[in-house]
């Protein structure tokens, strides 16, 4: 059974960064979509940034720049660089790996997540 596991959470001050790590375990594929989402106290999940079955990259607006979303050199790894976090982005990240299942036709998208990793951001 494929695992996603994340690391690299914890504390930071307003205005460092972070850098968080996402590796699958436990599958024989290759995710054909990888990406991170964050999800805040008492707000829905949301994207972040993530890669596209394309190999194109997708970037939320409030990034800004700031993000930075990269592969790693092993399969089915990706890495997420967080610069000058904010004290708002207080947030549970989370690795998501995609995988397109029976004909193009009729494809089916199957999602898979880590557990995530908390990042606190400090004033």
């Amino acid at each position: 059974q494929v695992q996603l596991v994340e690391s690299g959470g914890g504390l930071v001050q307003s205005g460092g960064s972070l850098r968080l790590s996402c590796a699958a375990s436990g599958g024989r594929f290759r995710f054909d979509a990888m990406g991170w989402y964050r999800q805040a106290p008492g707000k829905p999940r949301e994207l972040v940034a993530g890669f596209t079955s394309g190999g194109s990259i997708n970037y939320a607006d409030f990034v800004k720049g700031r993000f930075i979303i990269s592969r790693g050199n092993i399969q089915n790894t990706v890495d997420l660089k967080i610069n000058r976090l904010k004290p708002e982005e207080k947030a549970d990240y989370y690795c998501n790996g995609q995988r397109g299942l029976g004909p193009v036709e009729r494809i089916e998208i199957r999602d898979y997540w880590g557990k995530g990793t908390r990042d606190t951001v400090s004033s």
